[in-house]
């Protein structure tokens, strides 16, 4: 990333004016963030993960009351961002949203929603959730495929935002190493999965569901897979089944038990495939 010119802008706020304003209400509400593209991060690891996987801080923010630690020092002395606001203490409390306010806040800019961003490969694994529900699942699942070595992932539909910060918290700074791209629908993918078709020598689209055409440990996952999530109330659409060469399930051998949580059960799947993998 190149280095800028100049240092960053210093402005100092004083009250809840425009500045706190748009930084408070890019915190609360979805349309602000997709309208300027632009989301709010707080916290050590999520802002490492950020600076190491090099997204494009626009903003930092920092109260003036109280003396920063070293971490703080360092990340500002080093700041590429645009501009750093200082705040008094009780504007910057205010403006975080945890009871122990971070030291720094900073506000990233969002990348393309452009499929181009997964690394595309022979043995490429791709996770797609549809029209995902819960901020803590969908951050769940970003945290497990970052673990477990999906090379992306692929939301679709209408879902919870990827941008909230209960989503961004969820993956515990695992948000900023995965690609994760956002497609309208299920329509936008196949036309990228046919193309892949053509250019690698096998590619699988795998759905699951309790009802599945084999159990997960019966299919051979080495190559590239699509991995299909259905959504957490409805499971995969009918649109999405058509789609799979196979369905897989997850045994259950619990009295009463009869399904999965579905961060947990992807990070099954993911085991599986991570483990076959490995063999």
């Amino acid at each position: 990333m190149k280095q800028q010119s100049s240092r960053p802008r210093i402005v100092k706020i004083f009250s809840e004016n425009n500045d706190f304003q748009y930084a408070e209400t890019l915190r609360r509400k979805r349309e602000k963030r997709l309208r300027q593209r632009e989301f709010f991060v707080e916290g050590v690891r999520p802002i490492n993960q950020a600076l190491h996987y090099q997204w494009p801080v626009r903003a930092f923010l920092y109260s003036r009351d109280k003396p920063l630690s070293d971490w703080a020092k360092n990340i500002l002395n080093s700041s590429q961002a645009e501009v750093h606001y200082e705040l008094p203490w009780h504007l910057h409390a205010k403006l975080s949203n945890k009871s122990e306010p971070s030291e720094l806040i900073a506000l990233v800019t969002m990348p393309d929603d452009d499929v181009s961003r997964i690394p595309v490969k022979e043995d490429m694994l791709v996770v797609v959730f549809d029209r995902p529900s819960s901020p803590g699942n969908l951050g769940t699942i970003i945290r497990s495929c970052d673990a477990l070595g999906v090379d992306g992932m692929i939301i679709t539909g209408h879902s919870v935002d990827l941008y909230d910060p209960e989503t961004i918290s969820a993956t515990t700074g695992s948000f900023f190493a995965l690609p994760v791209v956002r497609l309208p629908s299920q329509k936008e993918l196949v036309s990228w999965i046919e193309s892949l078709k053509r250019q690698l020598e096998h590619v699988h689209v795998v759905g699951s569901d309790e009802k599945g055409d084999c159990e997960l440990t019966q299919h051979d996952f080495t190559s590239a897979t699509f991995l299909i999530v259905g959504n957490e109330t409805w499971g995969m659409s009918a649109a999405y089944r058509e789609l799979c060469d196979t369905v897989v399930s997850i045994p259950m051998a619990g009295g009463s038990a009869s399904s999965l949580n579905v961060a947990c059960a992807t990070s099954i799947l993911l085991y599986e495939i991570s483990r076959q993998r490995r063999l």
